[in-house]
Parts: structure tokens; sequence; C-alpha cells
């Protein structure tokens, strides 16, 4: 039975050519992970650990192309296809958005670099053999962010540094959704006048019971 291949789909702009990945990859890596912001606490031995955001998920591989049979140049059958997917759109002023597709992975995403070695030549020169290095970064949309992102109110004790300019209203709607929800912050911190915040301080926020 014939192997799957890998394929890459433009979904802007549409109608263009699907590539078709001749040699599939030997092997590929999928990274995802969080940002996490270290906050430091005078007389404290370590700092707290707070949860910033979520990162993009990064598919990274090896494509191999190899067009020696055919004796033509590598380089307009597949490997300039690749680079295209780095040019900017003028309608949208990005790059296209494409998803990857081989067997359980299926990825939409934005290219976001490659690296070319070209490394078998015809006698006048013509490559007919490259590797291309490739980065994939998960696109979603808006929509789709708020979608997956939990928008329930802290339930998790957390710590907030305070910024010019911040209220325990502003800070509630920040993380409560709610700028009524300040009176258990004022609580938790022991403040009696919530309108005078001195930045820099670092506030518990406490979980909404």
């Amino acid at each position: 039975m014939a192997l799957e291949k890998a394929t890459i789909t433009y979904a802007t702009p549409e109608g263009e050519e699907k590539i078709a990945v001749r040699f599939n990859p030997t092997q590929y890596s999928l990274d995802h992970g969080n940002q996490i912001a270290e906050i430091g606490i005078p007389g404290l031995s370590a700092p707290i650990l707070q949860y910033v955001r979520g990162n993009t998920r990064t598919l990274s591989m090896e494509l191999l192309f190899d067009t020696y049979e055919e004796r033509t140049d590598v380089r307009k059958a597949f490997t300039d296809k690749i680079y295209k997917l780095l040019e900017i759109l003028p309608s949208t002023h990005a790059p296209p958005i494409c998803t990857f597709a081989w067997k359980d992975v299926i990825l939409t995403c934005v290219l976001e670099r490659v690296g070319g070695r070209f490394t078998m030549f015809l006698e006048d020169g013509t490559p007919v053999r490259a590797t291309l290095t490739v980065s994939f970064k998960e696109y979603q949309t808006v929509d789709q962010l708020v979608r997956n992102t939990p928008t329930e109110s802290a339930d998790h004790t957390k710590t907030y540094t305070v910024k010019l300019g911040d209220t325990l209203s502003s800070i509630a709607a920040a993380e409560y959704g709610s700028p009524a929800q300040w009176r258990p912050i004022a609580s938790a911190n022991q403040i009696d006048n919530p309108r005078t915040l001195t930045p820099g301080r670092v506030l518990v926020i406490p979980p909404l019971l």
C-alpha cells in the first residue's frame, strides 16, 4: 500500500495549487508551552510563578526534494513553492495561511522560516536535490482563541503587580471580568482606601467563592 503523502494546502488565498511533499519527513517536532513570569517579592526565598499566556504550537521538520531522474530544476519544481509561503500577500499584508496535513498531523499555520541546502547538481549547475528545514506556526483566529480559552472567574489564588493608573476596579475587571468584584481583592490585601494603589505593589488575587 502506498504511503500517504504530506501536503501543504493554501487556506488563503483560495485557488492556489496544493503543494505535494515528494518524500515524507523522517521525523518532525511539535513544540508547545506556556509563558511564565517570575514575580520577586522581598523576603521570600524564591519568586512567585504566574501564568502569563500560552505560546503558539510550532511544527518543525526537514523536507527532501529530488528531481535528478527528471533532470529538472528542483527549485522550479518544488522549493520555490515552499519559499513562496513566506511572501506577504497584498490583500492581507501578511503571509498566506496554509494547512499542513500528514496522517494525524493537521495544522492550520503560517510558515515562519525556511532553511535550504542544495546538495546535487547537473553538469550545467542546475540543482536537482534540496533539503529544506521548515518551521510552521499554528494560526488561530481571534474567535477561535476566545472559544478555546477559559473565561470563568478566577478559581485559584494569584498575584498581580500594580501598574501606574491601576485601580481595584480595573484589576477586578481584568482578573474576574467584572469591575464590581473589587472588594475580595481589597479584603485579601487589607486595603482600606481602594483609590490609592502604589505602583509596584504585589497584590494577592483570591478566588471568587
